[in-house]
């Protein structure tokens, strides 16, 4: 059965937004879990817009189900995540002027210093997956650096501007998903993803876990955070 992993990073930034102290990504996350989540994404930008060190170490004391740590392949961050040991990290490509994160990681051609990063990250007894492309050379790279697990990112697939290229990019992470599977990875997919074009992602029974953050905080807004992650859930099911 399809599990789903809620990312609140987007609580932080409506907190960062009035630069006060709420609202709490922490009780967020409770609330998610209770209703159903697999595990808890927050991403710890260089930057620091929104989520912050502070939220994660709370985290890492309160989350139950499993802490997944979205982070830049830098020096800082693995010292980090040594540190405050999340079940999971996800590698992830990183802009300062990016709104969100807008590809995935060209594992292929930074392989030397990625193979590196997974081994330190894997001492320190972290699972590690790599946020990539839903293309052939990421996956075979993604192998190569002993990655644990990939993340496909489904945003071309979500941005489609009409229903023929929409078709063809879900073929795409398909196609990925199941290359992943032969090659002993274990396989999520998000960004961009929200109650109308989730299902034909979650019908990829190759896909182990949904990564979804942005949609299920916006209709958290209307219907409260609870119901927004069960809704969520029924669909991916």
């Amino acid at each position: 059965m399809r599990s789903l992993m809620v990312n609140i990073d987007h609580v932080a930034t409506l907190r960062e937004a009035r630069g006060i102290h709420y609202p709490e990504p922490v009780y967020a996350a409770g609330i998610a879990e209770m209703a159903g989540a697999s595990g808890i994404i927050v991403h710890l930008r260089e930057d620091r817009r929104h989520i912050k060190d502070r939220d994660v170490r709370l985290l890492r004391e309160v989350v139950r189900t499993k802490l997944n740590l979205e982070m830049a392949a830098t020096t800082e961050m693995v010292q980090i995540a040594a540190e405050i040991r999340p079940d999971m990290v996800t590698l992830v490509p990183e802009k300062r002027q990016e709104l969100t994160t807008e590809g995935g990681l060209d594992v292929a051609g930074q392989s030397r210093k990625l193979k590196k990063v997974v081994e330190s990250l894997r001492s320190a007894g972290i699972f590690v997956s790599l946020f990539i492309d839903p293309r052939e050379e990421q996956l075979i790279a993604s192998r190569a650096v002993q990655a644990d697990m990939v993340e496909i990112h489904t945003g071309t697939y979500s941005d489609a501007a009409n229903a023929k290229i929409k078709e063809e990019e879900l073929k795409k992470v398909a196609r990925s998903a199941v290359r992943a599977k032969e090659l002993g990875l274990g396989v999520n997919a998000g960004h961009g993803l929200h109650y109308h074009n989730v299902q034909e992602v979650a019908a990829i029974r190759e896909i182990d876990e949904l990564s979804i953050g942005h949609a299920i905080i916006a209709r958290a807004v209307f219907v409260g955070l609870d119901r927004a992650v069960r809704d969520m859930i029924v669909l991916i099911q």
